[in-house]
């Protein structure tokens, strides 16, 4: 798991999400292990099925709640899974789930201008682009952050969204 956190190829356009040491990510396990608890979905890990990948790690993926006010999708893969439709698959999967637990809340994603490849996995999966603008936090300055929604957003819940 820490590989996949600390592969520059996975997090470069998101440098605020890499993780520098193996704490970071058994911190970030917990807490989705207490996202799991509290609201009944989370993130999971995604094993390979196919028989050039049986049992191999793949990444994560699945569906958190962002501030209690939307589920947001998140999916990260290891570089040589890419491509090959396991972020579709779990996006439907967390997307399914997230409905029938709350349908109530927007499905959401997040994402950093310039991950075309997440960009077009999250607009596959139906959502569309609701905020653009600066990515609070990020040490570069000119980084722009992107909001996705399968519904239009309150521009309280859009704030809430894409503060730091």
């Amino acid at each position: 798991m820490f590989d996949l956190y600390a592969d520059p190829r996975v997090w470069g356009p998101d440098p605020l999400t890499r993780h520098h040491h193996v704490g970071q990510t058994a911190a970030m396990i917990e807490n989705w292990r207490a996202a799991w608890h509290r609201d009944g979905l989370g993130i999971w890990t995604a094993w390979g099925a196919e028989p050039d990948t049986a049992d191999a790690f793949v990444g994560i993926g699945g569906c958190f709640l962002r501030h209690g006010v939307a589920w947001n999708l998140g999916f990260r893969l290891l570089p040589r899974f890419w491509g090959r439709g396991y972020a579709q698959e779990i996006n439907a999967a967390a997307a399914t789930w997230a409905r029938h637990l709350r349908p109530d809340l927007p499905l959401t994603a997040y994402l950093v201008e310039g991950n075309d490849r997440s960009r077009r996995t999250v607009e596959r999966a139906g959502l569309e682009l609701v905020w653009r603008g600066p990515d609070a936090g990020n040490p570069d300055p000119s980084a722009v952050r992107l909001l996705y929604s399968d519904r239009p957003l309150s521009p309280d819940t859009v704030e809430l969204l894409v503060a730091r």
